[in-house]
């Protein structure tokens, strides 16, 4: 864990090697989905059956052992504790409800040149929605991820996830029922996704995969893009959390932990004017690590990959410094947290308050939790309903309108040495 001084002459240096740093895929990675994709192109369900045996110890070998069906995913659901299943009720229906908010609105007009102009939004037909199933299991993933697309009109949600061992989460399988997936695979990884970009014989291709991953994962979208779509290509778990010395050191420390608790490359920096509290925050943090079950990869990550920034003047300095990092995730545990976001133009999600934890993002607040990381906040947002839809423009001329604007694109076209566009323009100039 690093600690760093504003004032230091050698903070710059420093700083600039922690936003710099990549935790992400490397070139072996890389060569491994490449091949992986190109068997499953090749060989189809065969390859599925071949990686599904040697990554998940899962044999498919009848019908049943491929899919799950809809009457075990509602099982599952009757089955949950009532507690558990009011908290995924109420986060389907707070994220139902801020994802309608999303839906875009068709275009009509006729401008003053007499050119009718406008853009259409129509849904994706069908769209592959990845739920990990290694280190964990995530029915929230499901929810964020199918409800937007069923949101958008979506007609068909494919669901892949690994089931190491044959072992099922009844939380998925209950999230699935809640969002009305339609098709559940019992495959995951790179080969996962090649099977929903090329299609097999059992697994129909689809227009846009969305989910995060594993570094595996995160390649194979990166590698399909252009055969599909995508959401994002999303690299390790990020917090950013910039608190004054007023905050309860424990809770801060508690709110670190919630990324470093993903995996070992993810990532959790505190940004704060106190160096007092900053010092508490990491002995609370060491305290909280011994009674965590998630303690050993959790320490990994705050150990490799976390910070301590400390600053003369938080207001002054620390929105400069988080629009450099573009956090995934950008706590604000201060007095005033609306000045500071307004200042803050790069971060996946901001969380505004001493009472709003990033966990509370991950479940129930309604935004998506499925955000850019690795500094892609400065160009990309989280998953909405757009990612489930497409825009088509149209336009419609006639004989005045064609008139006051066509010599223009006929002349545009010679310009451009495109003699039989401005032919297709010219031949109706009257």
């Amino acid at each position: 864990m690093q600690s760093l001084y504003s004032q230091d002459a050698g903070f710059e240096a420093a700083f600039q090697k922690l936003v710099n740093g990549r935790r992400e895929t490397d070139s072996d990675v890389a060569k491994q989905v490449q091949s992986i994709l190109r068997d499953v192109k090749g060989q189809g369900d065969k390859a599925l059956f071949e990686y599904t045996q040697r990554f998940d110890r899962f044999s498919l070998r009848t019908e049943a052992d491929w899919s799950i069906t809809a009457d075990q995913c509602k099982q599952a659901y009757d089955d949950l504790d009532d507690e558990l299943r009011d908290a995924l009720n109420l986060a389907a229906t707070r994220i139902r409800a801020y994802h309608e908010a999303q839906l875009p609105e068709n275009r009509d007009y006729t401008d003053d040149a007499g050119v009718r102009l406008g853009a259409i939004w129509r849904p994706v037909d069908a769209a592959g929605l990845y739920v990990p199933g290694g280190r964990a299991a995530y029915p929230s993933s499901l929810l964020m991820n199918a409800i937007p697309a069923r949101v958008a009109g979506v007609e068909r949600l494919v669901v892949v996830t690994p089931t190491p061992g044959g072992t099922t989460n009844p939380m998925v399988l209950a999230a699935a029922h809640i969002a009305g997936v339609d098709e559940i695979w019992r495959v995951g990884g790179a080969h996962a996704l090649g099977a929903l970009a090329y299609g097999t014989d059992k697994i129909k291709p689809v227009d846009v995969i969305t989910g995060p991953g594993n570094a595996y994962v995160a390649e194979a979208k990166r590698q399909l893009y252009g055969v599909v779509g995508i959401d994002m290509v999303a690299g390790p778990s990020e917090i950013l959390v910039i608190a004054d010395g007023k905050n309860d050191p424990d809770w801060i420390a508690a709110d670190l932990l919630s990324q470093a608790e993903h995996d070992p490359t993810s990532q959790s920096i505190l940004i704060t004017d106190d160096e007092g509290f900053g010092l508490l925050v990491r002995d609370c943090l060491r305290l909280q690590l011994m009674q965590l079950s998630t303690g050993e990869t959790a320490k990994t990550s705050w150990e490799a990959n976390g910070a301590v920034i400390y600053v003369e003047d938080l207001a002054a300095q620390a929105p400069a410094l988080a629009n450099r990092l573009a956090a995934e995730h950008v706590e604000l545990a201060v007095d005033n947290p609306e000045a500071l976001m307004a200042d803050i133009r790069h971060a996946g999600s901001v969380f505004l308050g001493r009472m709003t934890p990033e966990a509370i993002g991950d479940y129930v607040a309604g935004p998506n939790h499925v955000l850019p990381t690795g500094r892609r906040a400065r160009f990309s947002s989280g998953l909405s309903v757009l990612d489930f839809m497409k825009r088509t423009s149209f336009l419609s001329l006639d004989e005045a309108s064609f008139s006051a604007i066509g010599p223009a694109a006929a002349a545009l076209a010679h310009a451009e040495g495109l003699p039989a566009h401005a032919k297709s323009v010219e031949l109706r100039i009257k």
